[in-house]
């Protein structure tokens, strides 16, 4: 947050408030308590005037809750006074460990209902704040993208959704298909890449790993991982390779056509670590099917960066492919929930974005440009030069 220059000629938007629904809590601690440090050891601005009015304060949060009926129905309530000021509203709609009740059954959270919350906490702020911002790190439905079939376009229609209620921006990492902004496009959406604090995971974990052409190779999965791989290959000047999922599109299992095998194309890893970039691991069959099938061809290491972590399926088959040493280490951010026996696992290591995404909201409370945040590459360079000397 100390590169934000623009910050000290601009005036915010309005007083600075933080709405974390129940599912991301300590996830908006973290990144609140970075803001408040941030704006305390940084005082450049006039606070005695009116327009700084609220700028320093010892938490942004306000309080919020979405309390439900015994027939499973539920409300949005704001806990303090939010009017004029700029709304910045946190939801993680994979976190699934919390429950309700409904007529004495107990139902997990799922996407949905943590969606409708969210939709609750802003009908509860529309009319009073200045302006309202929704931050969800895994993007409602962004898998379901396109139309290839009698199908539903989910995502779409949710952001459609989200700006017909007053949301004028929408911040999310690593969209599975970015262009699902085109529904809105007229209004905010951005979406960040975690690609300096997976370089910086790996980096403080894996003290032995080298970034050179001779020694590193970064792996796409599939096609659709294919822009990452290129951006973290250009960046650190190394080779990337990709497998391609061969389907049965004579069938559909669970929603999808069957991955038949994955076939490679690039160099030799022989003797190289590599890391393989994707979005999401969401069962991880294809993920360690891609690792098995490196290890066969030799490579050395083989290291795991993916932003959400949900492991759908278990870790069983992550701990069994760590024992054979398919596997060295598994990054993942902590934009979702994740539970607390995978970090407990030798081989997981977590990728940190609360003081990025910090960044992210003080910049956008100032209403700067926030080009210099969306690029890593500086960083990125700055911690080679580090790891060089």
């Amino acid at each position: 947050m100390s590169n934000f220059e623009p910050l000290e000629s601009s005036i915010p938007v309005g007083p600075l408030r933080i709405a974390a629904l129940e599912g991301c809590r300590d996830f908006a601690e973290i990144v609140n308590q970075h803001i408040v440090e941030y704006r305390k050891t940084n005082p450049s601005h006039d606070y005695s005037s009116a327009a700084f009015q609220g700028y320093m304060a010892d938490s942004y949060l306000v309080p919020c809750s979405c309390p439900r009926f015994g027939s499973g129905e539920g409300k949005g309530e704001i806990g303090a006074s939010i009017r004029g000021t700029d709304l910045f509203i946190l939801v993680d709609v994979c976190n699934y460990s919390l429950t309700y009740s409904v007529c004495g059954h107990l139902n997990h959270m799922s996407p949905d209902n943590h969606f409708q919350d969210l939709k609750r906490i802003i009908s509860a702020a529309t009319g009073k704040a200045r302006r309202i911002n929704v931050v969800m790190p895994f993007l409602y439905e962004g898998r379901q993208h396109k139309r290839s079939r009698r199908e539903s376009l989910d995502c779409a229609i949710g952001l459609q959704e989200l700006i017909r209620m007053g949301v004028s921006n929408i911040i999310t990492f690593d969209a599975h298909d970015p262009r699902v902004q085109n529904a809105i496009p007229l209004h905010g959406f951005d979406s960040f890449m975690p690609t300096y604090q997976f370089l910086k995971a790996l980096v403080d974990s894996v003290p032995d790993l080298c970034l050179d052409n001779d020694h590193l190779m970064i792996i796409s999965p599939d096609e659709g991982a294919m822009s990452r791989a290129v951006y973290f290959s250009n960046i650190l000047g190394v080779d990337m390779g990709m497998f391609y999922k061969r389907r049965d599109y004579s069938k559909i299992v669970n929603g999808k056509n069957p991955i038949v095998a994955h076939e490679f194309l690039g160099d030799s890893v022989e003797g190289k670590d590599v890391i393989i970039i994707d979005d999401m691991i969401s069962s991880g069959e294809s993920m360690l099917d891609v690792a098995k099938q490196l290890k066969e061809r030799k490579a050395n290491r083989v290291f795991v960066c993916t932003t959400f972590g949900l492991f759908t399926d278990g870790l069983e088959k992550f701990d069994d492919f760590y024992e054979k040493g398919f596997i060295t280490k598994v990054v993942t951010t902590n934009l979702n929930y994740r539970p607390k026996a995978l970090l407990e696992r030798p081989y997981y290591e977590e990728a940190d974005m609360t003081k990025f995404l910090a960044s992210i909201i003080d910049s956008l409370n100032h209403d700067v440009s926030i080009s210099r945040v969306q690029s890593p590459t500086e960083k990125i360079h700055a911690l080679l030069e580090k790891i060089n000397k």
